[in-house]
């Protein structure tokens, strides 16, 4: 029977950690408000979820090992190479978001973030994906604010879009 302490090491980390989310959930109050239920009953419900996946890490790491675990080598699982280009276009595109919501909206933002993540992922055509950045985040933008009533950053827009955000 094969064992890895690795994984016995792990099964029984996760159980601690469930265990000790179930011990810090049993201190939160347990009175319903008009909803029925107390504020410990959703983290109790993880708690428990959490000590059931311990529980089974467990009993498959004393019996034998992880059953259809991934193999160790990454070309064996199917992976590919780390690929820095992309990630540095998806990473911009993030930081590009971040910086831009707030004074240029959500709608620049959000095509300035679609336009890197498709350079990241392979795309050459950058007056296609932004034209596809514009519609989608703008269809996102009406969509937030007219249906959801959420108020999402106009920015530069606001002229065009008028003072309610459509």
């Amino acid at each position: 029977m094969r064992r890895n302490a690795a994984e016995i090491a792990l099964s029984l980390g996760v159980l601690a950690l469930g265990l000790g989310v179930a011990g810090v959930t049993a201190t939160l109050p347990s009175e319903g408000g008009y909803a029925g239920i107390g504020p410990n009953f959703i983290p109790g419900v993880v708690g428990a979820g959490i000590v059931v996946l311990g529980l089974w890490l467990s009993f498959e790491a004393f019996t034998g090992g992880w059953r259809n675990a991934a193999p160790d080598d990454a070309r064996e699982r199917g992976e590919h190479p780390f690929n820095a280009a992309a990630f540095g276009w998806i990473t911009a595109g993030l930081f590009a978001h971040m910086a831009l919501i707030g004074w240029a909206g959500f709608v620049i933002a959000g095509v300035a973030l679609f336009a890197c993540v498709t350079r990241g992922f392979g795309s050459t055509r950058v007056a296609r994906d932004l034209a596809l950045g514009l519609l989608l985040s703008l269809g996102v933008f009406v969509f937030f604010v007219k249906l959801l009533n959420v108020n999402l950053p106009a920015g530069w827009l606001a002229p065009l879009l008028g003072s309610a955000g459509i």
